[in-house]
């Protein structure tokens, strides 16, 4: 049999997969039906004139040139790539429209719609739904696509042009020595080449889609509930007997759950008595006194909590020690002590002498003998994971430690290890995933060849995956409570189930849009900008916040010499992030605002479907981006008015007076005359 000579295009790099030679542009052929470039001293069959270059199609749409299959023989094939050539050749078509309607085409969406109106007729909601399902997930496939991979992102990252990358594509491109962005060439910052942040609105977006997907599709009825701003705890307040103020001696509010302080595993919808959801996974808190309210972890200082002869049930990550390891679905832990913390000490960062088994280290040991299930808090000092929290504490679900030992840490000192992997039955927080964990193996750990004291499970886990049921469950009861249930007043049970039932009642486009909000005006987002710490805002919101401010603060000395200006340092409204290099270009999200775009016309549309609309100057007012269309009610918002008055008035902590300081603090920059005087 003759050799058959192979047809590779060009790699992502630039380099032929042929010759390995990276030809300039005026070397290659870009196919008209996939655009995928070709070295043209590497094909079979060269383009004779200019017009049949114009109109290059790759050995792999046409099949020119490959011996053995110079056409493709499935009729369905033949019909594909002729409704493709048509496509091209509609003059009447945009560039933007005919890779639309190209994509379209190969992911099966046209004909899965002819196959609808043909089918479905007489199917009424059930197939309506459907429809709308497989729409915005095709939506956000169209508009949001990782940069590298060209696919859905996955844990995506948005960088300050407004293009997304999956987490490890990004990873792998600033890995290579690039600091511009692959499509657009616009500068990388390096603090976010150092440290990424991954784009939580794209997250629960994404995960939405496929959700709804699912469930159309015959899956589990898995319901997915956003966590609102009206739905949040009250705060920790400071009381009028605190000699200092600050959260260190503020007092904590009252505890929302009805579970044991020794409580394992997730907190249930019939332990919430105030929302009958439970405790979500992603669902967040500003301080460790709000994340001891709703029970997740009660200790407001320690890192572990639990008892040596009982067992740990959950652990704050903080990044208080340099051997952590956070690798998301897995990390290992270094246990407490080491560290001299007598008299006045509340923190020291230097460790003074080794960890042992004992204590909160002892009962970690305990939960990995017995396979307990284990609540993992993320904190936003954790500076040198990726999957930190950029504000306050994050509960990220449950984990269960496999093994431990004990190794020389970086300080001299040996300290404690222990390695948890996830095991929840709900997605993370940094996936988009519409599913939760599964087993898998575990990882390896080049530390164990010098580990000492060595511990692993022998025994069946109390908390493990029931291949019937297709989730985790307690395979063995979990141990006894040695606490006592806190008490939760049920007077506001009602209202909640009410306000779990109308959320439930609204469209995935409406949730979408309720998640495109910006952090500001709490409004649909108009010309939506992503800052580098990955938090959303409008472009005029994120102007307004910073008006009158000055990037560069001119000093003079007393005797009128000019001083080098200094830099002035301007935070994002929602966390601590320098972003004043940033605010000099800022850069629309074209691919957020697409997005938004096309939900705001689909909604407009399903509501004169549902004869829903009151006046078309309403309506339209409230299709344009960044209007009412997905806001909250006027009765929801004075509701929210009224309890945020309630929780200002219960709280004392701040008096009026004090709080307009805090704020003239936050927005007032004042321009510096002198060398220490201020104007």
């Amino acid at each position: 049999m003759a050799q058959v000579s192979p047809q590779l295009p060009v790699d992502a790099d630039g380099v032929c997969m042929v010759c390995k030679v990276n030809p300039p542009e005026e070397a290659t052929l870009t196919c008209v039906s996939c655009a995928t470039p070709w070295h043209v001293g590497c094909l079979s069959v060269i383009p004779d004139s200019m017009a049949s270059a114009l109109k290059f199609e790759c050995p792999d749409c046409s099949g020119d040139g490959i011996a053995g299959g110079a056409a493709p023989t499935d009729p369905a094939k033949r019909d594909l790539f002729a409704r493709i050539r048509e496509i091209e050749a509609d003059g009447s078509l945009s560039e933007k429209e005919k890779a639309m309607k190209r994509q379209q085409l190969l992911s099966g969406k046209v004909e899965s719609d002819d196959d609808d109106d043909e089918d479905g007729k007489g199917k009424g909601v059930a197939g309506k739904e459907k429809g709308e399902s497989n729409d915005i997930l095709g939506v956000l496939g169209s508009s949001f696509k990782c940069s590298y991979c060209m696919e859905l992102p996955e844990r995506p990252v948005t960088t300050p042009c407004g293009h997304n990358f999956c987490l490890k594509c990004f990873e792998k491109w600033i890995k290579q020595g690039k600091r511009t962005c692959i499509k657009c060439r616009g500068g990388i910052p390096n603090k976010m080449a150092a440290q990424p942040r991954i784009n939580s609105t794209l997250v629960a977006a994404i995960r939405m889609a496929r959700l709804s997907r699912s469930i159309t599709s015959g899956g589990a009825p898995t319901v997915y509930r956003f966590l609102h701003n009206q739905d949040r705890p009250d705060k920790a307040f400071i009381s009028e007997r605190a000699q200092k103020a600050g959260m260190a001696n503020a007092s904590s509010g009252r505890v929302f759950v009805t579970v044991p302080r020794d409580h394992f595993g997730p907190i249930a919808a019939e332990n919430d008595p105030e929302r009958n959801q439970g405790v979500l996974v992603g669902e967040s808190w500003e301080n460790r006194m709000e994340v001891r309210q709703w029970g997740v972890h009660y200790p407001p200082i320690a890192g572990i909590q639990g008892k040596a002869h009982y067992g740990s049930t959950s652990i704050v990550i903080s990044g208080g020690y340099e051997d952590d390891e956070d690798h998301g679905e897995w990390f290992i832990y270094t246990g407490c002590g080491g560290r001299d913390l007598s008299g006045n000490k509340r923190t020291s960062k230097e460790q003074s002498f080794d960890q042992k088994f004992k204590e909160q280290n002892q009962a970690l040991r305990v939960s990995c003998y017995k396979g307990y299930p284990v609540r993992v808090v993320r904190s936003e000092k954790d500076k040198r994971s990726p999957y930190a929290p950029e504000k306050g504490y994050r509960y990220d679900g449950i984990y269960r430690v496999e093994q431990c030992w004990i190794k020389d840490g970086i300080q001299g000192f040996k300290v404690c290890r222990f390695l948890l992997v996830r095991c929840d039955n709900d997605p993370a927080p940094w996936t988009s995933d519409e599913h939760g964990d599964r087993p898998r193996p575990l990882p390896v750990v080049p530390e164990l060849k010098n580990a000492i004291e060595f511990s692993e499970r022998k025994e069946s886990p109390s908390w493990d995956y029931d291949e019937v049921e297709c989730c985790w469950i307690w395979k063995k009861p979990p141990p006894a409570s040695e606490e006592d249930v806190v008490y939760v007043n049920p007077e506001d049970r009602a209202e909640a189930k009410k306000k779990i039932r109308k959320a439930q009642s609204i469209s995935v486009r409406e949730k979408l849009l309720q998640a495109f909000c910006c952090l500001i005006c709490k409004k649909v987002m108009n010309l939506p900008i992503t800052t580098p710490c990955g938090h959303n805002f409008c472009k005029p919101c994120l102007e307004n916040a910073f008006d009158g401010q000055t990037f560069l603060k001119e000093r003079v000395c007393w005797n009128g010499r000019k001083l080098r200006s200094q830099k002035n340092v301007l935070k994002c409204p929602s966390c601590p992030t320098d972003i004043s290099e940033f605010l000099q270009n800022l850069q629309v999200n074209h691919e957020l605002m697409e997005v938004i775009e096309k939900l705001q016309a689909g909604l407009a549309e399903e509501k004169k479907e549902r004869g829903e609309e009151g006046s078309s100057s309403k309506e339209n007012d409230d299709s344009l981006p960044g209007g009412d269309a997905a806001d909250l009610s006027n009765e929801e918002a004075e509701a929210e008015n009224e309890s945020t008055l309630k929780r200002k008035s219960c709280s004392p902590s701040l008096s009026d007076e004090q709080e307009n300081i805090e704020i003239s603090k936050k927005r007032k920059v004042e321009p510096i005359c002198e060398e220490n005087t201020k104007c």
